[in-house]
């Protein structure tokens, strides 16, 4: 089967999304299927090339607006490609809007990665065309049951919807040696990009009086603001950030850690993937409610805990209730391995995904639409 993937990046540009692609992406291939990756040039990097039996084509960038790389490339890329089945995911206006001008009659299924949630504007005129797109796709593949249910597009559409999470690998996560020594105190670990709806704020506003220090991996934009924040709050030494942290050393700062917390402020935060990581390396998780996939991976009062978003004092609240109870915390990691075994693996990823192909091609190309 020849598969197509439609995204604006793809590996070694890192994120949740780029990691998804490449991770499917691979797995497919090395079941045997041909999968081509369209994207757009970052820059510096090959126009064709294969990374791990992947066919990666990057069209030329234009320009970058309101995070969405422009490329008129796309609808030639797409007819020319023929491939079985074209996999996009979303959100990304060129890809979609190029499948739908230049895909016609040819089948073509959606993950769901996240609604249009910062950029309104532009969704103030995208909104009628993401409508038929969404509606002119043969499956709808969100990655849990909770956005099904809060998502304004997908919830009118729920039958046409096949939740497919997140994988983990979880091997790499089992029993790594420390990357960085324990000192006096418990220690907590924060883990992802850092933007606005991740709400690191949050967790910094929150350990004044915890005893427990805090590291911090990733970076991104609001890095320099948030490492302001921590000197504002006085929390010198027990706060450590850490910047970016190479793939193979993530195992190795998941067992530095004794909780991990995701304090997230927006429904951005779509899944969470570092919380399967954080499951997969035996940590009990902390994390808040938004209707996304966070309290879908996390089970409050079995993997974790889940509390209300933008709430310092319940977030201070959920760690300390942790931090008493070191066998709460064992019992919460336990099960949180065990289910990032059992309901995360890559193999069932990859069988979801192929089942809902199969299904697809069987029944045929679903609805025809065009703009």
């Amino acid at each position: 089967m020849h598969i197509l993937h439609i995204y604006k990046d793809y590996a070694p540009v890192l994120g949740g999304i780029e990691n998804h692609i490449r991770t499917l992406a691979e797995l497919e291939a090395a079941a045997g299927h041909r999968v081509t990756v369209l994207v757009t040039d970052p820059g510096g990097l090959p126009e064709r090339e294969t990374l791990n039996g992947v066919e990666v084509q990057r069209l030329p960038r234009l320009a970058t607006v309101a995070s969405t790389p422009l490329s008129l490339s796309f609808p030639s890329a797409i007819r020319r490609a023929w491939p079985e089945i074209t996999h996009l995911h979303f959100p990304y206006p060129i890809g979609e809007v190029s499948q739908m001008v230049a895909g016609r009659g040819r089948p073509y299924v959606v993950t769901y990665h996240s609604d249009v949630v910062r950029q309104r504007s532009i969704l103030f005129f995208y909104r009628p065309i993401l409508k038929r797109f969404l509606h002119g796709a043969a499956r709808l593949m969100p990655t849990s049951q909770n956005y099904v249910e809060t998502s304004p597009f997908l919830s009118p559409l729920r039958e046409r919807c096949t939740v497919i999470p997140l994988c983990v690998e979880a091997e790499p996560f089992a029993d790594p040696a420390p990357l960085i020594a324990p000192k006096g105190s418990p220690t907590l670990l924060f883990v992802g990009r850092h933007r606005y709806y991740k709400g690191l704020d949050v967790l910094l506003q929150a350990l004044p009086g915890l005893d427990a220090r805090l590291l911090v991996g990733g970076d991104g934009p609001m890095r320099a603001a948030w490492e302001t924040l921590a000197g504002e709050l006085g929390l010198g030494e027990r706060v450590r950030f850490l910047g970016e942290v190479d793939d193979e050393d993530l195992p190795g700062l998941y067992a530095s850690a004794d909780i991990f917390v995701l304090p997230a402020v927006s429904q951005a935060e779509a899944f969470g993937k570092v919380l399967l990581e954080a499951m997969a390396s035996g940590l009990p998780c902390i994390t808040s409610e938004l209707g996304t996939g966070t309290s879908f991976v996390v089970q409050h009062g079995v993997t974790g805990l889940v509390v209300p978003p933008r709430d310092p004092q319940a977030l201070k609240e959920a760690i300390q209730t942790l931090l008493d109870d070191p066998e709460a915390r064992r019992r919460m990691g336990e099960a949180g391995r065990e289910r990032a075994r059992r309901e995360f693996s890559p193999a069932l990823l990859l069988d979801r995904v192929m089942g809902v192909y199969e299904q697809v091609l069987n029944n045929g190309p679903g609805p025809s639409v065009s703009i």
